[in-house]
């Protein structure tokens, strides 16, 4: 690499907090924006060497489909000359941001939606302007204390419900209320806490890139505005390292379908108060993050890589068996003061195969891997589960690895073959579950072999 293929890195952050009114994800039913607690951010991180640019864009909201992320990607190809291939778009998945993908009975709000494309074109810009020569380190620490598997094998005498077969799950998600009925969690979650650090050659803090397999905190009231743990870690980076207004702390969302934080056994885990367990945990992933900053190497003279591929997996469809009988609850009605109780998914799932039927039998899946130096960043289009990450990071020798999900679009929750065999609400049939039963292994696989490929070149 010759003195111009020196790694130049470049950071910046727009805000893309929605006005009040907007229409909020993550949950079954509508709610609407009330109350700003923390802004929203759409933020870009780029690296060019000689040969080409990267970039990286995080963004608080929920979820974001590949329809629109291709958009966006094109503004940014347009103006900026960055191939799709080296552009990965992920969202946090905070569940307090507004509603840019219909799901369940939560509509998009059109009006935001629109906005999504031009904010991420302006924040990758910003970034453009403010690169410089630069240094990176990988670094990765354990924080096992905040990650639970919220997936639980139950007494006998509990029949987890499911409202797509009608018959009991061998699996609960979430068991609020029959907690004296947990046997044990079925898995254990990804302790890790993987980051990387980007400073300009003279020492200044860029950026910090973390990447977390927690699925988000959710410690406050319908209506709010909020980048949830995410932005508390990215905000506690810049105090605690002392850094420039400049700065931009980032926190990318991993492998976290089947984790949360909520601990059924030990309620008194943690405080009750709003916010109060997303600052706790947001600033003490920060704290282990600079704990570790004397330890990294850096280094200035790293080449670049990029690889995109495009593959299509299965659905499971529903039978025209199954159809019939969803028409048959649907045509009851109620959903407009619907209750998420059994008898409410019912019918929300109910709506769910009727719209599911009109999907392509096969679903798109963008797989990425971002190559920087001997480290590979992995970019996958849903929510996985946390025995998916540790095995990409197995086979990924001794080099720094990690995959960001929800990145590049949304195919929804890919559990394993296993994991989908056991039901729990992650594997219930609709538009944001409903890949094939080897889906997983078969994106697993391509991605690891696109990993080693990248590594051979």
């Amino acid at each position: 690499m010759n003195h111009q293929d020196k790694l130049w890195a470049g950071a910046a952050k727009v805000d893309i907090t929605p006005p009040l009114g907007t229409i909020i994800n993550g949950d079954f039913v509508v709610h609407y924006a009330q109350y700003v607690h923390d802004p929203l951010y759409a933020k870009a991180l780029l690296f060019r060497d000689g040969k080409l640019t990267l970039a990286i864009v995080v963004v608080d909201i929920c979820v974001m489909g590949q329809e629109l992320l291709d958009e966006a990607k094109a503004l940014v190809a347009q103006k900026h000359s960055i191939p799709p291939s080296q552009i990965l778009i992920s969202s946090t998945h905070t569940h307090a941001a507004g509603a840019v993908e219909e799901v369940h009975l939560v509509q998009a709000d059109l009006a935001y939606r629109k906005k999504i494309p031009g904010y991420i074109l302006n924040t990758v810009t910003q970034a453009f302007k403010n690169l410089e020569p630069a240094k990176v380190a990988f670094g990765k620490v354990e924080a096992p204390e905040h990650v639970l598997c919220r997936r639980y094998i139950m007494a006998e005498s509990y029949q987890p419900f499911n409202p797509v077969t009608g018959q009991a799950d061998q699996v609960k998600t979430n068991p609020f209320g029959a907690e004296s009925q947990i046997l044990r969690p079925v898995t254990n979650p990804d302790p890790e806490l993987c980051f990387l650090a980007v400073q300009s050659v003279k020492g200044r803090w860029i950026s910090v890139l973390g990447n977390y397999s927690l699925h988000y905190v959710g410690d406050w009231e319908n209506g709010t505005l909020s980048a949830d743990y995410f932005g508390v870690f990215s905000e506690s980076m810049k105090k605690k390292l002392g850094a420039g207004e400049e700065f931009v702390g980032m926190m990318s969302n991993g492998t976290s379908g089947d984790v949360n934080v909520w601990d059924f056994i030990n309620k008194d885990r943690y405080p009750k108060d709003h916010f109060a367990k997303s600052q706790l945990i947001g600033e003490a992933l920060a704290e282990k993050v600079v704990s570790q900053i004397r330890h990294l190497q850096w280094d200035s003279s790293l080449e670049l890589s990029a690889s995109l591929k495009i593959i299509e997996v299965s659905r499971r469809m529903p039978t025209q068996e199954a159809l019939q009988a969803a028409g048959t609850v649907v045509s009851t009605g109620g959903y407009e003061r619907l209750v998420p109780d059994e008898e409410g998914l019912k019918k929300l799932y109910a709506r769910e195969q009727l719209l599911l039927r009109d999907y392509p039998f096969k679903a798109t899946c963008p797989l990425q891997v971002l190559g920087i130096g001997k480290a590979r960043i992995g970019g996958l289009p849903g929510e996985f589960f946390a025995e998916t990450g540790m095995r990409l990071k197995e086979n990924s020798t001794d080099d720094p690895y990690f995959t960001i999900s929800l990145a590049n679009g949304n195919v929804g929750y890919v559990p394993p073959a296993h994991e989908l065999e056991s039901g729990g609400y992650e594997t219930w049939r609709c538009r944001i579950s409903n890949l094939e039963t080897d889906a997983e292994a078969i994106i697993r696989k391509t991605l690891s072999d696109m990993i080693k490929k990248s590594k051979n070149h």
